[in-house]
């Protein structure tokens, strides 16, 4: 039987962290560390010696070790809790505006459609402004994967090719953002009412085989989201009751119980 060996990453702060993650997961082998002293473990992560949102990220979803995993995915749901609410609907109104260019079907050389054209690409400009250097990649490598979505809808690629696709935008987005926004772009791409539902299945059946924490975060997003359709909704319940052992589907059913338990809270006090 052949070995597989890992690359070798020459730093903990290395830049080159993230791809570094990548290539591991590639090989179906766990992470190491710099020329054979040794495989990553939890403390690295933990201890703070890891500062890169970005190498943080990969590290959750590639890492073979469920210990690496769960270690990578505490800071990084401490970083996406601490977005402030104003730029996260910042986030939302801008991927909203990417969806519309994507997905407008109007005469774009009409002069209603120009002018409803040049409006948005203002209001993108502006928000992008807002929101600094960091939502560049997302802003586009998210309008590029609409671009796939709609091919996939027009019948004009296959199934295989979408899924494809769609692992690119996920090491595109993950490699270059923290968590908080690569989760964000994902809870868009299922409650955007421009996306079709068999998009959706389908985006389902990939989180789906995401590390267990990974797949938690996203999976409760959805399932709490007032925005997620019932069929959506049942079909989920349907997968995960398919593949999760009892007590992992008992601890996302509670973990989408708190989760609308905090924005029914967020609502209230919006409302007073």
């Amino acid at each position: 039987m052949t070995h597989k060996h890992p690359p070798q990453a020459s730093a903990l702060g290395s830049s080159d962290l993230a791809t570094h993650f990548m290539e591991c997961g590639a090989l179906n082998t766990n992470l190491s560390m710099a020329h054979g002293e040794r495989l990553l473990i939890s403390d690295d992560l933990l201890s703070g010696k890891i500062k890169d949102m970005a190498a943080m990220s990969m590290a959750a979803i590639v890492a073979r070790d469920g210990m690496v995993g769960r270690a990578a995915i505490l800071p990084l749901s401490i970083a996406a809790s601490q977005m402030k609410g104003k730029d996260r609907q910042k986030y939302e109104k801008l991927f909203a505006l990417i969806e519309d260019t994507a997905f407008d079907d109007g005469v774009r050389d009409g002069a209603e459609a120009l002018i409803a054209a040049s409006f948005r690409q203002s209001q993108i400009r502006e928000l992008v402004n807002e929101l600094g250097g960091t939502v560049g990649p997302a802003r586009q490598r998210y309008r590029s994967f609409l671009d796939i979505v709609k091919l996939l809808g027009e019948k004009r690629i296959s199934n295989t090719l979408f899924l494809d696709e769609f692992t690119e935008f996920t090491r595109a987005i993950a490699g270059k953002l923290d968590f908080g926004i690569y989760s964000l772009c994902i809870d868009r791409l299922f409650s955007s009412p421009r996306i079709m539902q068999s998009v959706k299945f389908a985006l389902m059946g990939e989180i789906l085989k995401y590390p267990p924490l990974i797949r938690k975060e996203l999976v409760t997003n959805l399932l709490a989201a007032s925005t997620t359709t019932p069929d959506l909704i049942s079909y989920a319940q349907q997968q995960l009751g398919r593949l999760l052992p009892r007590e992992q589907l008992r601890e996302v059913m509670l973990f989408t119980t708190l989760k609308r338990s905090w924005a029914a809270q967020k609502a209230t006090r919006r409302a007073a």
